[in-house]
């Protein structure tokens, strides 16, 4: 089969799964839904990894008078992103076999759910070969209603429907950006194709129309302050499609801006330090507000914005590079942006999968709650802490690598750049290395809150090990993110055979470029094979261990609490007191909402009293809000329009009919 006839295979996949999924029991409908994605992924994946390999697939689809011919295309940058659309959205319906098996009295509710996540998986996948831009705004509607709805399955729950209508109007938002973008290209070049947007930007200034895309894909990316739409959606959401559109959907803003950064004729100097500026910050906010939130699922949103801003830093170092024309920052930028890219939907995904796992055993996503779940849920301990070291950037996994790549970046730009842009890569590399800081005590918190201690409330059920359906997927996550980090240099040829592909303009066999990324290579690589020895000796350690110590009897006793003849579960660390610091020294940023009436220094015996408190978001409480509220309060003065008279509504027809004919008889219209 050719590459069209698998892709017209997978659409015929698509549609038998939307045909037969209603009509199953509840507890097969998750199964079968498994299957049709396996087969999709299948299907699309074929020619995906024949453009990695060097053949790219084109089709012309003949559209309607309305839609002319649609292009469709799959080149090296498509099916990068790709494969880890169905590499994620695999895992996404294992884990969601098991996860959504307390649902299954919902029949009608499962049936739709499952229905969407086929169609969110294909459209998203057509997101990445159309390039036509009506038809991929299509795909872009499809991919954002569909997963709408899925983030919505506990619509019973006002929270939620507040963060699915939260999620809806900015998604739109992002649209009408798009859409104002291609249609100034049309109404310059008179067409729809993509590459008209390289024509366009052959002859006109570039950066006001990159900005309309740049504001409408990242939206969906999630850059500030674009981004107040994570914090919501992902904790509403099941932890599998939380996994899936952290992992994947967020990267399709980053596909979109990509796409348009390699049109780019000019003003690349002034977008690249544009965007780096803005990816520097972002990670810093994002990790930030990451530290002092309780919420497990909103403290991984907003670590998904943080490394929105790792990968945006590193397009913007490539755009920097095409602008200066220096082909090792365009290699470094724009491979540790792919790359991390990838790795980010692994661990992004893992930690999601651990969160719901966590959750569908204590019913809670408050860490404030929870506490000594390495006792019950041992495995799943394993997983967040694999997950919390690869997002912290630490060998031997793979998230090390991919920053790796962007801090040699920056490295290289202080060498070869003049005193300005060395000025902006040291301030952005001490950015990175604070973001780094915050990322591990984020993770610490995190992880020793959970998972060590003592349980700190009592729960209303025993928690124990999720079932081996749910942890599979986060295994092979696990392997795959070991095997990017012991063999990076693997990884990297295919993202170097990528980026010579889809930027075919400069020379990168020049050895002002090829020696330094040897020496980066073989480095990375000597870093894998230490990592590959230094997990040899820790496993051989345990299992020394185990062998000398299984036949002893175990004892169990309480942490000794230092003389302290009465512990308390309540004297244990808790998330708050973990940020509380790093939350007063930025308060300016993490506002901190409370309600408590503090102690008066006269109050010797003070009364008991209660305290709660939490951060809001600095953008979303500062500026979106008061806007809302704004626009709000000048749209009542239009409510008598809408009046419920239907005379009134009948005089606005005539009315609409009379100015339609005024305006054709003299030509207005």
């Amino acid at each position: 089969m050719n590459s069209f006839q698998l892709i017209i295979a997978s659409l015929l996949v698509l549609a038998s799964g939307i045909f037969i999924i209603p009509f199953l029991s509840a507890r097969l409908k998750a199964i079968v839904n498994f299957i049709f994605v396996l087969l999709i992924s299948l299907l699309t994946s074929i020619p995906a990894v024949y453009a990695l390999m060097g053949n790219p697939t084109e089709l012309i689809l003949q559209g309607t008078a309305f839609f002319g011919k649609i292009p469709l295309r799959i080149d090296a940058l498509s099916a990068w992103f790709m494969l880890i659309i169905n590499l994620t959205c695999i895992n996404g319906a294992l884990y969601g076999i098991g996860y959504m098996k307390s649902y299954q009295e919902q029949k009608t509710n499962l049936s739709v759910h499952w229905v969407l996540f086929l169609i969110f998986q294909s459209s998203m996948l057509w997101v990445c070969m159309l390039q036509q831009s009506l038809a991929f705004l299509i795909a872009w509607e499809l991919m954002s209603l569909s997963s709408l709805f899925l983030v919505v399955f506990e619509h019973q729950k006002t929270q939620t429907l507040r963060a699915g209508m939260n999620y809806l109007v900015q998604m739109h938002i992002g649209v009408i950006f798009l859409t104002i973008g291609f249609i100034q290209i049309y109404f310059t070049e008179g067409s729809t194709d993509f590459h008209a947007i390289g024509t366009y930007f052959a002859t006109n200034p570039n950066f006001w129309v990159f900005l309309l895309f740049f504001i409408g894909f990242g939206i969906k990316a999630g850059f500030i302050p674009l981004h107040s739409w994570l914090p919501h959606a992902h904790p509403a959401a099941p932890a599998h499609i939380s996994g899936v559109m952290s992992g994947v959907i967020v990267k399709l803003g980053i596909y979109g801006i990509i796409r348009i950064a390699l049109l780019l004729k000019t003003d690349l100097i002034l977008i690249g330090e544009s965007l780096l500026t803005l990816s520097v910050i972002t990670a810093a906010y994002g990790i930030l507000n990451a530290a002092i939130h309780r919420d497990l699922k909103k403290m991984l949103a907003y670590c998904t914005i943080e490394n929105i801003g790792i990968i945006g830093s590193g397009i913007g170092l490539f755009i920097i590079g095409m602008g200066m024309n220096k082909p090792l920052l365009i290699v470094l930028g724009l491979s540790g942006a792919l790359l991390h890219t990838l790795n980010h939907s692994l661990f992004k995904s893992l930690l999601f999968f651990t969160s719901g796992s966590v959750y569908q055993q204590t019913h809670t996503r408050d860490m404030e709650k929870l506490g000594g779940l390495v006792k019950q849920m041992p495995q799943t301990a394993i997983f967040f802490l694999i997950g919390a070291l690869a997002i912290g950037g630490l060998p031997p996994f793979n998230g090390f690598v991919s920053e790796f790549l962007i801090y040699s970046g920056f490295l290289a730009g202080i060498r070869n750049t003049g005193l300005i842009h060395s000025t902006l890569m040291i301030l952005s590399l001490s950015g990175f290395a604070i973001v780094g800081g915050l990322s591990l005590l984020t993770f610490t918190k995190s992880f020793g809150t959970i998972f060590l201690g003592s349980p700190r409330d009592q729960l209303h059920t025993k928690p124990h090990e999720v079932s081996l359906g749910m942890r599979i997927p986060q295994i092979v996550i696990v392997g795959i993110m070991l095997s990017i980090g012991f063999f990076p240099q693997v990884y990297f040829s295919v993202i170097l055979h990528t980026i010579i592909s889809i930027v075919p303009s400069f020379q990168f066999q020049d050895a002002s470029v090829l020696s330094p990324l040897n020496n980066i290579v073989t480095l990375m690589a000597e870093i894998g094979r230490y990592s590959i020895l230094f997990l040899i000796l820790i496993s051989s350690v345990i299992l020394i261990r185990y062998s000398i110590v299984k036949k002893r009897v175990e004892q169990f006793n309480t942490t000794w609490g230092c003389g302290y003849i009465a512990p308390n579960k309540k004297m244990q660390y808790t998330g708050k007191s973990f940020s509380k610091t790093l939350g007063k020294l930025l308060g300016f940023i993490v506002s901190e909402k409370k309600r408590y009436t503090e102690l008066s220094p006269q109050e010797i015996f003070p009364q008991s009293r209660k305290h709660s408190s939490h951060y809001t978001d600095f953008f979303e409480h500062n500026i979106i809000h008061p806007l809302t509220e704004r626009l709000l309060f000048s749209l009542n003065y239009f409510q008598f329009i809408q009046n419920g008279r239907t005379q009134t509504y009948v005089l606005y027809g005539v009315f609409f009919i009379i100015i339609i004919f005024l305006g054709t008889l003299f030509k207005f219209i």
